[in-house]
């Protein structure tokens, strides 16, 4: 018998538990050449902001052992461009759009929020504050639990969509983090974002980073971001997006045994643009190998050793 690979992340329905990490897989169409988006679980689209923004200077990303560094920005056409020149293509996809929203400031999270809801084809809003590559704002909102309550909370008043809080690695106590998103009203929680690093070039002894620092992404971050996921689903019981190193349906079964309903694929999307498909169908072959009829069944059942 097929298993059931269906989740729900508030009242957004996924035929399947994978989605992308936003800023790794633009809006859809860079990746659309390859498979069927429609078979992606969801499709978390690149952050957008209020206004346009060009990014940082360039160099903006390296490689480095295990994984990437990046210091891209927030680079994106804006509010009204995404609307009305990416959303449409979208559309065309029988997937829900998860739009990641970032903001300086709380009224730009509630136009945000307010503007895209209601809005055809938006099926969930995730809430980055987060990013590490932004001048202001953004990262702030996610490593203070007060200023996150009041992030997710201008959100939460602005729209009937599913909140989802993009969550911070750097950060003293993320479950305390997280149980200030949820209690402002997040219906779900993604994490983690990535970790702050950065890089130098001994021969020019130069940063090899325009930006000095970048965010750390990649399979060396995955135990970190392993570890998060169980923390946190030991604190809040709503569903949490579990990101971070994973490359392989082994990978993302992990993370859906230490408590995560749902993941989503980022830096290996640049590594092999079919990984999310590979994903999707090694997950199913383990839940039949171990005979599960619903993924659903898997979430949070690690144990510790006898």
């Amino acid at each position: 018998m097929t298993p059931d690979l269906a989740v729900n992340i508030g009242s957004m329905r996924m035929k399947n538990p994978v989605t992308t990490a936003s800023g790794t897989f633009g809006f859809g169409s860079e990746w659309a050449g390859f498979y069927d988006l429609s078979k992606l679980g969801a499709i978390t689209v690149k952050a957008v902001t209020v206004h346009p923004r060009r990014g940082n200077p360039m160099p903006r990303t390296v490689e480095v052992t295990g994984g990437m560094l990046n210091a891209i920005g927030l680079q994106n056409p804006g509010l009204d461009a995404f609307i009305a020149d990416k959303l449409p293509y979208l559309r065309r996809f029988d997937c829900p759009v998860i739009v990641n929203i970032a903001a300086d400031t709380l009224d730009d999270f509630a136009a945000l929020a307010d503007r895209l809801d209601g809005v055809p084809g938006v099926s969930a809003l995730e809430v980055n504050i987060s990013c590490p590559n932004q001048a202001s704002g953004g990262l702030e909102f996610g490593v203070e639990a007060d200023l996150t309550r009041q992030a997710v909370g201008a959100v939460r008043r602005n729209t009937a969509l599913p909140v989802i809080a993009k969550l911070s690695p750097n950060v003293t106590n993320i479950a305390d983090i997280a149980r200030a998103a949820v209690e402002a009203g997040a219906d779900a929680l993604s994490l983690v974002n990535t970790f702050v690093g950065t890089a130098i070039d001994v021969r020019s002894r130069t940063f090899r980073l325009a930006n000095r620092t970048g965010g750390l992404s990649g399979p060396c971050i995955k135990p970190l971001a392993l570890l998060a996921v169980w923390r946190v689903a030991q604190a809040v019981s709503v569903p949490l997006i579990g990101m971070g190193g994973i490359s392989n349906a082994t990978d993302a079964v992990e993370f859906m045994l230490a408590g995560a309903t749902a993941v989503a694929l980022g830096t290996v999307n640049f590594v092999n643009p079919m990984a999310a498909i590979e994903v999707i169908a090694g997950i199913e072959r383990y839940l039949i190998e171990h005979g599960h009829r619903s993924v659903t069944e898997i979430i949070g059942t690690v144990q510790t050793p006898s």
